[in-house]
């Protein structure tokens, strides 16, 4: 029999995070997830932050949790979240400030980064499509307001390195991360030190950058002591999400992935970053894979739309409002009413969600979702249709037919969406695994201790241990129809 490991993920989002136990016998792995915990982002005089400690102490639960199941040592840790959020240390290795969350961010941090580099220079060095949330932008901004915590500061820490430094005081900048940033560039694969140089960002702050999937230290001897552990390993794995979630799909031939969850990543694999100026014009992303390769991916906003929609019907109601309840609704109502841009700037900041897409659809001419069923299947049906746009660039941008595409995360529960999906993109859908980026995460950790060899074997593995579910397009008329109502009102 093959040596059992033991391995411990953490999956951080941007509204919970999970403690996950992998089993993995060099086969098959068995998942368990040990922990769940909120995260929410805290505003404090106009700045939102991420709670550092209370994620940190989470962990902790979590790494308890593993102990309490009486199992012996634990092989390895591994930390993914979502990316360009940063934390700040001083030259004593102390956290300056809790991370700002991307939540922060502001079109004018974007135009005022542009009067010094523009974003063709950006793309053309990075390969990193332009949101407001770029970390890029978010320096920028503290470069111009003079910051004092950017100022005193020694190291700049990405969130998934910042909380595997508080496990085991090592500093470094894990690849797939750094890619997320509009900072590293495509062709060194070093941090682009002319634009970091231009924009007055201070040079010291970067650390050096790690291959996805390696080690880097272990627990703190303090750490291990207090919670009665072994002095586990520590991997970097590929710590974006989207990254590890990517690296679990079980694809083959030509397919389009899409992690589904608060945001949906649609992209492809790619050898190379892809900078050609009808990438640029569409606003690809070439992130980075755990392989060293690329991601031309598009940043959709996600089940966000719904998750803060759900947040306005409880409130309104007093009363708990389920997924379910809301797939129930939006089966009732009726199709193509009313079609909104998912990516909508005034969508991305959180609360009256609800009045945001009524308010959308009523300045576009159409009719105003009322029920939770309308506003619901509206925010469904332009999701779906949001992602035939993303497929057909991703086509033109690589130049042939992408034949299927796999949808990994959270959002795969929603088989109402999933259909949605086949039938607008007239092809056909593959979903699973639903713990994409946890998978992904504990084979990266695997691939670090040399259990398993490349990419090939580990999706071979999670062939071996998650089902899939497929789903046949049925397209009609009525879809094209709808499409052509997205590209009027975005």
């Amino acid at each position: 029999m093959e040596r059992v490991y033991h391995l411990l993920a953490f999956d951080l989002g941007a509204s919970n995070g999970r403690a996950i136990l992998g089993i993995f016998d060099g086969d098959r792995i068995e998942m368990r997830e040990l922990h769940r915990f909120e995260n929410n982002y805290i505003e404090m005089n106009g700045v939102f932050y991420w709670d550092l400690p209370y994620l940190f102490n989470q962990m902790k639960q979590g790494l308890l949790a593993f102990k309490r199941l009486g199992l012996g040592e634990l092989d390895c840790v591994g930390i993914d979240t979502w990316g360009v959020d940063y934390g700040l240390l001083d030259r004593n290795g102390h956290l300056l400030s809790n991370p700002r969350s991307y939540r922060c961010a502001t079109d004018e941090d974007v135009a005022e980064t542009w009067k010094t580099v523009d974003f063709p220079t950006l793309y053309s060095r990075t390969g990193i499509g332009s949101m407001p949330f770029n970390t890029v932008y978010q320096l920028h901004r503290r470069v111009r307001e003079g910051d004092v915590a950017l100022e005193a500061a020694d190291t700049l820490l990405l969130l998934p390195d910042l909380l595997g430094y508080f496990l085991t005081g090592e500093k470094a900048a894990e690849y797939t991360h750094a890619t997320t940033t509009m900072l590293l560039n495509a062709e060194t694969g070093d941090w682009d030190w002319q634009t970091i140089e231009a924009l007055g960002i201070p040079k010291q702050i970067f650390p050096k950058i790690q291959k996805s999937c390696t080690l880097r230290g272990c627990l703190r001897p303090e750490l291990a002591r207090e919670l009665g552990l072994n002095r586990a390993a520590y991997a970097a794995v590929g710590c974006h999400d989207t990254a590890s979630a990517v690296a679990a799909i079980p694809g083959s031939g030509s397919f389009a992935f899409c992690s589904s969850g608060t945001w949906s990543l649609f992209g492809v694999e790619t050898d190379h970053a892809i900078v050609t100026e009808e990438a640029r014009q569409a606003n690809f992303s070439s992130e980075g894979t755990i392989q060293g390769g690329c991601r031309p991916l598009q940043n959709i906003m996600g089940l966000w739309l719904i998750q803060e929609c759900r947040r306005d019907w409880i409130k309104e109601t007093g009363a708990d409002v389920s997924w379910d309840d809301i797939v129930v609704e939006a089966r009732k109502a009726e199709p193509f009413r009313s079609v909104i841009s998912p990516d909508y700037g005034e969508f991305y900041a959180g609360g009256q969600m609800v009045k945001k897409i009524q308010d959308f659809c009523r300045r576009t001419g159409q009719p105003v979702p009322e029920t939770m069923g309308q506003v619901a299947r509206c925010i469904y049906e332009s999701l779906a249709l949001r992602y035939r746009l993303a497929l057909e660039g991703l086509e033109r941008i690589k130049g042939e037919r992408i034949d299927s595409l796999n949808i990994v995360g959270g959002g795969i529960k929603n088989k109402l969406l999933n259909q949605m999906v086949a039938d607008s993109i007239d092809r056909r859908v593959i979903t699973g695994p639903v713990e994409g980026a946890a998978i992904g995460n504990l084979l990266g950790q695997a691939m670090a201790l040399g259990a398993v060899k490349d990419l090939e074997d580990l999706r071979r593995i999670v062939r071996n241990s998650e089902a899939v579910e497929e789903y046949e397009p049925h397209h009609t008329e009525a879809w094209d129809q709808a499409y052509e109502t997205l590209k009027r009102v975005m």
